[in-house]
């Protein structure tokens, strides 16, 4: 059967807060530079006063993405929860106004609407700090099995290992999606959710329940306890999937039982900001990916969405991602 969305993407819906700052403020408050670290409500209004002038906008690594196939022309829908507040509101009519189908239902009452605080150095590294709030009460019930159904690939957020019942909401997914012959995609989103969850994340992949993963080198490092990253790379080929290892500027790997495959980074003229390139890599791979294309053209594809945004502030494309692949040859014209 014909999926109705090409990609379901479920994850923690946050509102992004980013300004620039240097490295002494990392050092002043205590940083750790090019990480994501979970605050409480406390440190989110003292770093919030402390960050200076910011530029505010919805978020969330897996919406990051969906948004990105939205603007390439995928079908998309989204699975995240917010509160019924200013923020969520926002977020909720800024995602929808992108393209993508959004129903979850908003919670009434409990904390308010996740953010992320993201610290801007100058060499384009980006820190977060993140006040998980409302997006930690994604629970099973906000899981539509249509939805799932009716979605050709899912694409599930790592960071959703971390509550409770947003795990039970990321399995529901995946048993749906392939109890339906869809697949199921994970990405593994930073080292230090990957040293929280390593044997769990091995497992995944391991019981057959996901099929594709996107990784960064240091992601890959921490997953198989190595520093050697051709060791690394060997055990993931291992694994039997469809692995996706992205290498900033010595661009991606793409990994299978039977190849790895090189595909160069995109050139850009100017590094701005790093937030985000991840996920719009994903969102370039997975359209290509929706629209049966080899992998390295969805390489290709990943690689072009990365360096178009981490040319400017923000994690969203300030460019139509169709057009663009269009003027460089990358779709039918």
């Amino acid at each position: 059967m014909q999926p109705k969305f090409d990609v379901l993407a479920i994850g923690n819906a946050i509102v992004d807060v980013i300004a620039r700052t240097d490295e002494a403020f990392l050092a002043r408050e205590n940083l750790a530079k090019g990480s994501m670290s979970l605050i409480d409500e406390a440190r989110a209004e003292h770093l919030l006063q402390a960050m200076g002038p910011t530029v505010t906008q919805s978020g969330g690594s897996a919406a990051n993405t969906v948004v990105g196939l939205a603007s390439f022309g995928s079908r998309t829908a989204y699975i995240g929860k917010v509160r019924e507040d200013v923020l969520g509101r926002a977020f909720s009519a800024d995602i929808r106004k992108a393209g993508v189908h959004f129903g979850t239902d908003a919670s009434a009452h409990g904390p308010a609407t996740a953010r992320c605080f993201v610290l801007v150095t100058p060499d384009g590294q980006r820190t977060m700090n993140t006040y998980l709030g409302a997006c930690q009460n994604l629970s099973p019930d906000d899981v539509d099995e249509a939805t799932v159904r009716d979605s050709g690939i899912v694409y599930l957020e790592g960071y959703l290992w971390d509550p409770p019942e947003a795990k039970l909401a990321f399995t529901k997914a995946a048993d749906i999606a392939h109890a339906h012959n869809r697949r199921v995609a994970l990405t593994l989103s930073d080292s230090f959710c990957v040293d929280r969850y390593r044997d769990e994340f091995l497992d995944l992949m391991r019981r057959d329940r996901v099929d594709i993963v996107f990784a960064n080198s240091s992601e890959i490092h921490s997953l198989y306890q190595t520093a050697d990253f051709a060791t690394a790379i060997d055990a993931l080929r291992q694994e039997n999937r469809l692995a996706i290892v992205t290498r900033s500027e010595h661009g991606c790997m793409v990994v299978t039982k039977e190849e790895v495959l090189e595909v160069p980074a995109h050139p850009i003229e100017t590094l701005s900001d790093t937030t985000g390139a991840g996920d719009l890599f994903a969102a370039g791979f997975l359209h290509g990916l929706a629209q049966g294309r080899t992998h390295a053209d969805c390489a290709r594809l990943g690689a072009l969405a990365a360096s178009e945004i981490i040319q400017h502030i923000g994690a969203r494309p300030q460019a139509p991602l169709q057009e663009l692949a269009k003027t460089h040859g990358l779709v039918a014209a």
